[in-house]
């Protein structure tokens, strides 16, 4: 295997899951797919509580000390969704989706593109597995975790493209990026990140994803796309931290 292996099988399985998912999702009511849809967005839920939880880690204790590490998370939180309210990142997301509508697709299903292309790179993207996947990938340590990730998102990809729509296909392109460019900083520096920071920043991915299963579920819609700032602001405060510890 290469360097960069995983993410190259994650893109192929989000293809072919979004093709399936678009064939399949024709034969199935507009309740059926709604459903489908408020399922993911409860699995959604599950899987953010479960990567808050193995989040708090005790590396991440001892790094900033126990008392600290939910504070840290409410920070980066805080301040990342600030920084990306004021850049306005959920809009340009839907604007950049909006793009690759009137480029590539056809038809009258503008709204869902947007909203299929959106939640799936955001469901693809955050989340501990991209990072310390790439990251692994990155090092020679292996394409396992990627594989496993490819292997879920897959099946998420036929789910959301039968609600969703052909939208979902292109978050392949945020996709192949964020992990590429993960991927090559981890062949590049090696451990650039501590255990500790990356546990901080999985438990942080993993509130952005409760954020984004109440929206899928239909309960609130939360801009979770102005809280990904979170995602760099989490190592930098753990490190910050661990600095005056």
């Amino acid at each position: 295997m290469f360097i960069g292996f995983g993410t190259a099988v994650n893109v192929v399985t989000v293809v072919i899951g979004s093709a399936l998912g678009v064939l399949v999702g024709h034969r199935l009511p507009h309740r059926t797919r709604e459903l489908v849809t408020q399922v993911l967005g409860l699995v959604t839920l599950v899987i953010g509580g479960l990567s808050i939880a193995s989040g708090m880690s005790e590396a991440f204790a001892a790094e900033v000390g126990a008392q600290a590490r939910l504070l840290i998370v409410l920070g980066s939180l805080l301040i990342g969704g600030i920084i990306g309210s004021l850049l306005q990142i959920e809009n340009r997301l839907d604007r950049g989706a909006q793009l690759l509508h009137h480029r590539f697709a056809s038809g009258s299903e503008g709204s869902t593109f947007v909203e299929g292309a959106v939640t799936a790179t955001l469901v693809f993207c955050v989340g501990p597995l991209s990072i310390l996947g790439a990251l692994s990938d990155g090092l020679g340590q292996g394409a396992e975790q990627l594989l496993v990730k490819a292997v879920m998102d897959g099946f998420a990809a036929i789910a959301f493209a039968a609600s969703l729509g052909i939208g979902v296909m292109a978050s392949v392109i945020p996709l192949a990026i964020y992990q590429g460019l993960l991927t090559l900083l981890g062949f590049a520096l090696g451990n650039f990140l501590p255990v500790g920071q990356v546990d901080a920043l999985g438990s942080v991915g993993g509130v952005i994803l409760l954020g984004l299963g109440f929206r899928l579920a239909g309960i609130k819609q939360i801009p979770v796309g102005d809280l990904l700032p979170a995602l760099v602001m989490a190592p930098l405060l753990t490190a910050g931290v661990g600095m005056l510890v």
